[in-house]
């Protein structure tokens, strides 16, 4: 069996797509150069990107390239540290915040949509775990329109708070997509929308915020990944992914409390295995 592991970490984005704004993080990289050292000591074939090296293709086309090269009982693991953001929704899939989900990839947003179109290219029986230690859905309210939190409503609050949220600023989030409008239009109705997309893979998500909360970027590692490493113990941790997650959750506040999601076939096995695991057994 072969396990096959992507690491994304972004301290800044291209202020050119998005407004003039950098979107300066500290702890992203390292959040993915520590997850890439975990998957290495698990036996997967690591790469990672980070800041300008993590464009929307880059990532994009490394997702769609192990979609191609992984079989049955394969595994691929995915880490995304950097912002949340948000797009409205233009292709009638009814999301319940009236907006798509996205990743702030340095160049542009990664919509969710995109996301689940490539999970919808493994082949049936692979394995695909991601840690997303960010504002994974941006769903901070009910519409992009909508009164947010103070702290990231604009770019210069949220540049006051310490430490900052992996929340793109709305203000931000409304003029980037008035700007690439069309763009992020085409790219909805180019793709199946996310409930309709056929995933015979199965993706398991452990997200660092529920969709009404933020996550809190830190020193070394994001909140979430910070975390995340003190459950998994150097690889002391034993118990399926479901545990993990109650686990981690546990040991996090109130208002930031990490989510767990499958999508695609159900496995139990794969849910019940340690996390990280290549060879099955």
């Amino acid at each position: 069996m072969t396990g096959l592991s992507l690491h994304i970490g972004l301290n800044e984005v291209d202020p050119a797509h998005y407004d003039g704004w950098v979107g300066t993080l500290t702890a992203c990289e390292f959040d993915a150069n520590d997850m890439e050292t975990l998957a290495q000591s698990r036996g997967f074939e690591t790469r990672k990107l980070l800041t300008a090296e993590a464009t929307s293709d880059a990532i994009l086309s490394a997702i769609e390239e192990a979609a191609g090269s992984l079989g049955p009982g394969d595994i691929y693991f995915v880490t995304y540290s950097g912002h949340g953001g948000q797009v409205p929704d233009r292709n009638a899939e009814e999301e319940p915040d009236r907006s798509d989900e996205t990743w702030v990839a340095f160049d542009r947003q990664i919509v969710d949509d995109e996301l689940f179109a490539l999970w919808g290219k493994f082949q049936p029986g692979v394995r695909i775990m991601v840690l997303s230690d960010s504002c994974h859905s941006g769903s901070v309210t009910r519409d992009i329109g909508d009164d947010v939190p103070t702290s990231v409503a604009t770019r210069e609050s949220a540049a006051k708070a310490s430490p900052p949220y992996r929340a793109m600023p709305r203000d931000v989030m409304i003029a980037t997509y008035r700007a690439h409008e069309d763009m992020y239009d085409d790219i909805q109705t180019s793709v199946a929308t996310a409930p309709k997309a056929e995933i015979d893979a199965t993706v398991l998500l452990i997200s660092g915020c529920q969709d009404d909360q933020l996550s809190l970027d830190g020193f070394s590692n994001g909140l979430f990944t910070e975390n995340l490493r003190a459950v998994w113990d150097d690889g002391a941790w034993r118990g399926g992914h479901s545990a993990f997650h109650e686990a981690i959750r546990a040991r996090m506040p109130a208002d930031q409390q990490p989510n767990y999601t499958r999508v695609g076939a159900a496995n139990d096995d794969f849910e019940n295995q340690d996390p990280f695991t290549v060879i099955e057994t």
